[in-house]
């Protein structure tokens, strides 16, 4: 059962991975937490304890009751329609625990999010003293939990006792029949005495039964929970005829691309027509929700068009393998993620051969040079989120993962969003020289960032509004001229 469950945790795991970030934005991470951890236990504890212990009742009552019936087959009749009120209190304590260990089980993992919001949240929370809150809602949580779980003790207690008593039943209906039999001759007093040491020994299977049962419905709704994850298919996988990409020159084309997201009406790019050539950095201005981070979530099928295409060397990214697409593309997110791993780890991700030339380069080409000065340079752990480093250091490390490899494609969400003013000077003088050489889409959110790019494309309402170097803009577009003002420097934050 351990291997089971240890088995069926990796497939949970994998299976997570190889959904889409659609179905990770709907989902509470709590819930994904307390399936992959309470749940599967839950399963495991049944198929260790649960099961073996249901199929030793079931073979003891088989057992007895063919015991039974050769001794005495009306004696037999007798303790079988006294289990019929047993079977029918079962059935509906199972309708009745299968609903209280759902919600139980939804309940814990609800705690399970408020918890790790806590836990992720806990400078916001003590920054804007915010502790007595998140106590009350800990404490709402927990008082639900314990009311909810005294429901499933009743219901327990309440199964036992009706399962006590008709045993004590039957031996009494057994009692007075069987004395009546040996009476009239029927029946010797060993013969009683036996058939009642057969009533005893289905005391203990009745005793069990409701532990049984109420650990089935308990692996049941937990089974339930896991298949909704299990039945959620990858809407952003490779096709049965995508092929790996052995080399890309880095043209990147969206196609009368449309977007919106996931059991959403609200178009977010519609009838959209960019290209950006091999070697050329465009920046992407616009508005506050015009789509620019959207659009770039395109290219690496972080989402898929839902209108048009986006091509890479005029290959339709669908038909190209993930893996593949992937490699040839670098992305930097505005905020940087980091994971609770050593620097060197959180570089390579998982590349299977990385140089320490490559690795150098890219540390270099981010002015991310402080690594060396860490207290065990690239074996430094830099804690959970990278919460031991500074906005601007995770934003440097996360730009070398990025450049770590020479992807053809660079994908870059304002990489300069947590950095310092010198530092930023000094991070956009090593991607002037970086950009030269690979395709750049840059989502530009501050006007100083702008300097990196070879073209600006203003999106608005989900289209291209117009395109053109910098000065191009600024003298033939008023809107441009308007986000670019100081009464407009919040639309680019």
């Amino acid at each position: 059962s351990l291997h089971m469950e240890t088995d069926l945790r990796n497939d949970l795991y994998a299976h997570l991975q190889s959904l889409q970030v659609s179905f990770h934005d709907n989902w509470q991470s709590g819930q994904l937490l307390s399936r992959a951890i309470a749940d599967i236990g839950t399963v495991r504890r049944f198929v260790s304890f649960g099961l073996i212990w249901f199929i030793q009742i079931i073979v003891t009552f088989v057992v007895v009751l063919v015991l039974m019936a050769q001794l005495d087959w009306q004696l037999g009749l007798v303790v079988v329609l006294c289990m019929i009120p047993i079977a029918i209190a079962s059935h509906i304590f199972q309708d009745k625990y299968r609903v209280i260990a759902r919600r139980l089980q939804d309940l814990t993992g609800d705690m399970t999010t408020v918890i790790e919001e806590m836990a992720t949240g806990v400078r916001i929370i003590k920054a804007f003293g915010r502790m007595p809150l998140m106590q009350r809602r800990f404490e709402e949580q927990a008082r639900t939990i314990r009311e909810t779980s005294l429901q499933g003790i009743t219901a327990r207690a309440e199964l036992w006792s009706e399962i006590n008593f008709l045993p004590n039943l039957s031996l009494l209906a057994v009692l007075l029949l069987g004395g009546l039999n040996v009476i009239e001759g029927r029946l010797t007093i060993g013969g009683l005495v036996a058939f009642m040491s057969y009533v005893f020994m289905l005391t203990w299977p009745m005793d069990a039964l409701g532990w049984v049962l109420s650990m089935s419905e308990e692996c049941k709704t937990a089974s339930e929970r896991l298949n909704e994850v299990f039945d959620s298919r990858p809407e952003i996988a490779d096709r049965p005829q995508a092929r790996p990409l052995e080399h890309s020159r880095g043209r990147l084309e969206f196609r009368d691309v449309g977007f919106r997201y996931p059991n959403s009406n609200d178009w977010i790019l519609r009838g959209l027509n960019l290209v950006v050539e091999p070697h050329e950095t465009v920046g992407l201005v616009g508005r506050t929700g015009s789509g620019k981070t959207s659009l770039a979530y395109l290219a690496p099928r972080l989402y898929d068009v839902s209108e048009g295409a986006v091509l890479l060397d005029g290959i339709d990214v669908r038909e190209i393998t993930l893996r593949s697409l992937r490699s040839h593309i670098g992305f930097a997110f505005e905020d940087p993620i980091l994971f609770s791993a050593s620097v060197h780890e959180n570089l390579v991700m998982g590349r299977p051969i990385v140089s320490d030339e490559e690795l150098k380069r890219a540390i270099e080409m981010a002015q991310a040079g402080f690594v060396w000065d860490l207290p065990w340079g690239l074996e430094t752990r830099v804690g959970e989120q990278g919460y031991t480093l500074s906005g601007g250091q995770r934003q440097r490390l996360a730009l070398a993962r990025a450049v770590l490899g020479s992807p053809p494609v660079l994908v870059l969400d304002d990489p300069l969003s947590s950095v310092d003013v010198h530092t930023e000077s000094v991070i956009e003088e090593a991607l002037s020289r970086v950009l030269e050489g690979v395709t750049g889409l840059l989502v530009v959110h501050r006007p100083s960032t702008l300097a990196l790019a070879d073209r600006v494309v203003l999106l608005d309402e989900g289209r291209v509004a117009a395109s053109g170097t910098h000065a191009e803009l600024m003298r033939t577009n008023a809107l441009y001229r308007a986000l670019l003002s100081q009464e407009y420097e919040e639309a680019l934050a």
